[in-house]
């Protein structure tokens, strides 16, 4: 059995050790690759600097995240319904101790935003399966050095493991982007079950994947070349996940494909899932908060809907991620570039744009901008979003990681004060940057996270955190009850989703 230690040594760039290089993280994808394929992790092997980045390894986490990470869903419940008494306390409750059966494990990403007449409140941009965020979150002590990724292991992978079939075999980790932590996880893994596992990178568009699935049963392949089936596998496979793994599986996989095709990777089905949901919570008090959506919009509509929301628009394809796909449009000009552009799928969606009080979306709920970050000493705002984890156990939800990531600019007060500023510039706070085929980079010097200096820099508060937090559970309670409308007696429904989502080269892709 081969140590990731072994599996990965001093790897130096020109001399220069790799954790030295900022703002290459891609190189070190590229150099981990190399060993990574096939690679088993033993228990014991769980190094701590290979899975947080290291400004992390020396953060201290802010007192109020702390507190907040330590409340439990009780007293979280008291207080958000202390402040909202509206709300039905015995139906967020339901919510909150809901047991999903497809979508275990998810990170929402959310704008804190207001309104002309000052009402503050988290709102939901996109809601993510196999979400990033552990190498990211300082420990909430110094004795736990593991962190959210023993929480995710212990308290919802382990759960769901011991209803798989032992006779077909072993354990698994899948991924293709962010090794750091998929390798976290693996090595995690091994010290949680006690057994080996296999940490397999699955890239989109492999020639020679060292990936295969026979009638529903998962099988790696080894640095030896030779083939393990697999029980149970994790998957932090992100990039058009459905056209390498099958709806239906023997393999029990966290989370299940349908999850991704439901919402969590698949921006248009998650409308519809928050859709049904807020319909379905309507005398509750409760509902998912998104900018207006508009769905299944061709090509050749998309100027019409953005001169409806006054000009000012967001633009997406449905089912890119990680920052990709995803166009501000404040001008002309920008709507032109888009229109110009060649563009695989056939669908894309429109949603009002938050911007600055000046230059937001008209929409039928009025008006969100940012609230941004505390100005500097320059007097700058800055665009920020939250990442919110969460994972499903048997006690309920519980937060598992969080972080925020800011725009590259400051926000401007008109759009006129810097012409040579882009919307994107101001707004995308996105940290993955595609440099080719399966190969990323991060800009982590707009990584924002929940220590005692970056937390004060986000102006939000304890009930901020609460707010987001329900907004995460609700948009996760929503895709998996899509997926459930998806798979009636356990089968996929391809008549009802391509109604739904009504996208042929997305159809074409998805393996049944």
């Amino acid at each position: 059995m081969l140590s990731t230690s072994k599996l990965i040594p001093e790897i130096s760039v020109d001399n220069v050790p790799i954790d030295s290089i900022k703002l290459n993280e891609h190189v070190l994808e590229k150099k981990k690759r190399e060993f990574m394929q096939g690679t088993v992790i033993g228990p014991g092997e769980f190094e701590s600097e290979r899975h947080f980045y290291p400004r992390v390894l020396n953060a201290t986490i802010h007192p109020l995240v702390s507190s907040f990470l330590h409340l439990g869903n009780d007293r979280v419940l008291t207080r958000y319904c202390h402040l909202n008494p509206q709300i039905d306390q015995s139906k967020l409750r339901e919510l909150m101790f809901y047991k999903p059966k497809y979508f275990h494990w998810a990170g929402c990403d959310l704008f804190s935003v207001t309104t002309s007449s000052g009402q503050r409140q988290m709102i939901v941009i996109e809601t993510n399966s196999c979400p990033s965020g552990q190498k990211s979150m300082p420990l909430l002590s110094e004795n736990d050095e593991q962190g959210g990724y023993r929480v995710v292991i212990e308290k919802t992978f382990k759960s769901l493991i011991e209803k798989a079939d032992p006779k077909l075999g072993g354990l698994a980790v899948l991924c293709d982007k962010n090794m750091m932590e998929a390798s976290g996880y693996a090595s995690v893994m091994a010290d949680v079950t006690k057994e080996s596992v296999y940490l397999v990178e699955y890239v989109n568009h492999d020639s020679d994947p060292p990936v295969k699935w026979e009638d529903g049963v998962l099988f790696v392949r080894d640095c030896n070349k030779e083939w393990h089936s697999i029980r149970a596998c994790f998957r932090y496979v992100t990039q058009k996940p459905w056209n390498r793994f099958p709806i239906h599986t023997k393999t029990l996989v966290l989370n299940d494909i349908v999850a991704c095709l439901s919402g969590g990777r698949n921006k248009a089905m998650a409308a519809r899932a928050y859709e049904f949901l807020n319909h379905e919570l309507e005398q509750s008090g409760l509902s998912v908060r998104v900018p207006e959506t508009i769905r299944n919009v061709s090509k050749s509509e998309i100027p019409l809907w953005i001169d409806s929301f006054g000009g000012h628009g967001v633009l997406k394809v449905p089912y890119s991620n990680a920052g990709q796909g995803v166009y501000t449009i404040t001008n002309p000009e920008e709507l032109n570039d888009f229109m110009k552009e060649d563009h695989h799928y056939d669908k894309f969606i429109v949603q009002s744009l938050v911007g600055n009080a000046s230059w937001s979306s008209i929409q039928r709920a009025g008006k969100f901008y940012h609230v941004g970050t505390i100005p500097n000493r320059k007097n700058q705002t800055f665009v920020t979003d939250m990442r919110m984890m969460i994972a499903s156990t048997d006690d309920g939800f519980v937060p598992v990681a969080i972080y925020a990531r800011r725009a590259r600019k400051p926000l401007l007060q008109n759009l006129s004060d810097d012409p040579d500023v882009t919307s994107w510039e101001m707004l995308g706070t996105n940290l993955s940057v595609k440099i080719g085929e399966n190969e990323w980079t991060t800009e982590s010097q707009r990584l924002l996270l929940m220590d005692r200096k970056d937390f004060n820099i986000l102006g939000i508060g304890i009930d901020d955190l609460i707010d987001a937090y329900i907004q995460t559970i609700l948009s996760v309670v929503a895709i998996d009850k899509m997926s459930h409308r998806l798979m009636p007696n356990n089968k996929f429904d391809m008549e009802l989703f391509s109604a739904l989502n009504p996208d042929e080269a997305l159809l074409n892709e998805i393996k049944l």
